[in-house]
C-alpha cells in the first residue's frame, strides 16, 4: 500500500510531464508543461488520488499536498510524508512515528521523481494524438501513452489531462501492470513559491520521539 501511494503521489509532482503523443502536436504540448514546471522556483499542487474500480468509478479517495522545485519534492498525505532532497528519501509513517531512509537507485526513482518519471514521456512511450475534452471543467487536452518493450513496466498505461490554457496538469490516471487504476485530481496549482533546499529535508527535531530506520 505505502510502495504504491508512492508511486502515485510521485508521478503526480511530475505529471505535469506525462504527457506526449505520436507525433510533434502531442510533444509539444508536453514539453511546454514540462518547461513551465521546471522554470518555476516552487510548485504547491493539491491534489486528490482515487482508486477506480471495473467501472472505472473513483473509490477511497485521499486528498494531499505537493510541493516541487526541481527534482526535489516533498509529499503530505493523512498517514505519511515522504521528502526527497535529489538523492536521500525520507518515509515518515505517521502512526508509528517511524522514518525510513533510503537512497533509491535510478530503478526506484523512476517511480518516486517528479523529473525522472516526468521525462519517461521522452522515452520509450508510444504516443498517441492529444483529444479535446473537458476534465474537471477544464478545457484539457487528454493523451495517451503506452510504454514500449524495456520502458518501466510498472505501469501498462498513462493518460493524463493537460489545461489548454494554463498548460498545467488536470488529471492523471495510471494503470498498472496488475491492471489496478489509479487517478490523480489535481484540484490546485500554484508556481509562485520560493523554497529553500531544506524544506525538502526531514527534520528529526520536528519529530520528538520519532524511531529512524535508515536504510542506506
Amino acid at each position: 500500500m505505502q510502495k504504491r501511494y508512492l508511486l502515485v503521489l510521485a508521478s503526480l509532482l511530475s505529471l505535469s510531464l506525462l504527457i506526449a503523443q505520436n507525433g510533434n502536436e502531442a510533444r509539444e504540448i508536453l514539453d511546454k508543461t514540462y518547461a513551465g514546471y521546471r522554470a518555476s522556483d516552487g510548485i504547491r499542487l493539491s491534489f486528490t488520488t482515487s482508486t477506480l474500480n471495473e467501472d472505472d468509478k473513483a473509490m477511497d479517495a485521499q486528498q494531499g499536498e505537493a510541493y516541487i522545485k526541481g527534482d526535489k519534492f516533498k509529499l503530505e498525505m493523512e498517514a505519511m510524508e515522504v521528502w526527497f532532497d535529489g538523492k536521500t528519501q525520507w518515509v515518515f509513517i505517521k502512526e508509528v512515528n517511524e522514518v525510513n531512509i533510503s537512497q533509491p537507485t535510478e530503478q526506484e526513482i523512476a517511480s518516486i521523481s517528479p523529473i525522472a518519471l516526468l521525462g519517461m514521456y521522452k522515452n520509450g512511450y508510444s504516443l498517441e494524438k492529444p483529444i479535446e475534452t473537458t476534465v474537471n471543467g477544464k478545457n484539457a487536452y487528454r493523451i495517451e501513452m503506452v510504454p514500449g518493450t524495456g520502458s518501466n513496466r510498472d505501469f501498462k498505461s498513462l493518460s493524463v489531462a493537460i489545461d489548454r490554457a494554463t498548460h498545467t496538469l488536470v488529471q492523471a490516471i495510471l494503470t498498472f501492470s496488475n491492471d489496478l487504476k489509479t487517478q490523480i485530481d489535481i484540484t490546485k496549482y500554484n508556481a509562485n513559491y520560493h523554497y529553500p533546499d531544506s524544506e525538502f529535508t526531514f527534520n528529526p527535531m520536528d519529530h520528538p520521539g520519532v524511531e529512524i530506520v535508515d536504510l542506506r
